[in-house]
């Protein structure tokens, strides 16, 4: 392998991206660094890792650690170990894809740690460029939800909304964590578990619609186009269902609200909600229909 600039390095940070999910996808310089560091630890409540995967990758690279939430956002102890040797933390796709770990970077630089970023597959770009929709023509990103302790959060569907009327197709990753703690409880999101946040979310839109802001023209047309989803038929709402991307058991299915439930999905899942398509995009996605 060509020279890796910081080989000599001692002590530090290194923030590795370890792609979507499969050892054949981590890149040649995410191997060697995780390799050169004197430990390893897996950041594991952003994202998860096929076992089979991880355990392959441990076997390569050396023991690894998980850590969740509390440790990488109160960095302390994973800081106090970066001073005395070189640390590697191995996070799912890119690791600078989830503001989590910007913040971590920045924290490590003001404390006068060495950082350093190896970057890796992405989920976004991976879905754009697998399911045939233009990556020019996406909107803001956005996380479906649990009902944490009862409380259900609108703002998912209010970017898919948003980015409806604006014409652009939204990527709607899947939550991990019923509880929202991240501290190591989690049940990744089913597809039967989507549909029931975004019908809590349409129910609780119906209630509130009068209460949303209309101070700006944004704001009033985010409200048009709750109100046209919230009024639709899940049938009507068309989907796509990405599941174990980049892995061997990579499958995308096109489909509506109202068959996804009854879709078995992967062990990771995410969603796609195409806006207005070219004659291109559609073409493309009708190769996803699912077969009857």
């Amino acid at each position: 392998m060509a020279d890796i600039q910081y080989s000599d390095q001692k002590t530090g940070l290194l923030l590795i991206g370890i792609g979507p999910g499969d050892v054949a996808l981590v890149t040649s310089e995410a191997f060697e660094a995780a390799k050169m560091a004197d430990y390893r630890r897996y950041e594991a409540y952003t994202a998860l890792w096929p076992e089979d995967q991880l355990a392959s990758l441990e076997k390569s690279v050396g023991t690894i650690t998980r850590v969740m939430r509390p440790e990488v956002e109160n960095p302390e102890e994973l800081f106090a170990l970066a001073r005395e040797s070189l640390v590697a933390l191995l996070v799912v796709g890119d690791p600078l894809q989830a503001t989590t770990h910007v913040d971590l970077q920045l924290q490590a630089e003001e404390a006068g740690i060495y950082c350093r970023t190896i970057h890796g597959i992405s989920i976004t770009g991976l879905v754009t460029g697998a399911i045939g929709l233009s990556n020019y023509k996406f909107g803001r990103q956005t996380t479906l939800t649990y009902p944490y302790s009862g409380w259900v959060a609108t703002s998912p569907l209010e970017v898919i909304a948003l980015n409806y009327a604006l014409g652009q197709h939204t990527l709607a990753l899947l939550d991990l964590d019923p509880s929202g703690a991240g501290t190591g409880q989690q049940k990744p999101m089913t597809p039967s578990d989507a549909v029931e946040s975004i019908k809590a979310m349409i129910n609780k839109v119906n209630e509130n619609i009068d209460d949303f802001s209309l101070e700006s023209p944004q704001d009033s047309i985010k409200v048009q186009s709750l109100k046209m989803i919230s009024g639709a038929s899940l049938s009507e709402i068309k989907v796509v269902l990405c599941s174990d991307m980049g892995t061997k058991q990579q499958s995308i299915i096109y489909t509506s609200l109202a068959d996804l439930a009854n879709l078995p999905g992967g062990a990771m899942n995410c969603l796609v909600f195409p806006a207005t398509t070219s004659d291109v995009e559609e073409k493309a996605l009708l190769r996803w229909l699912k077969e009857e």
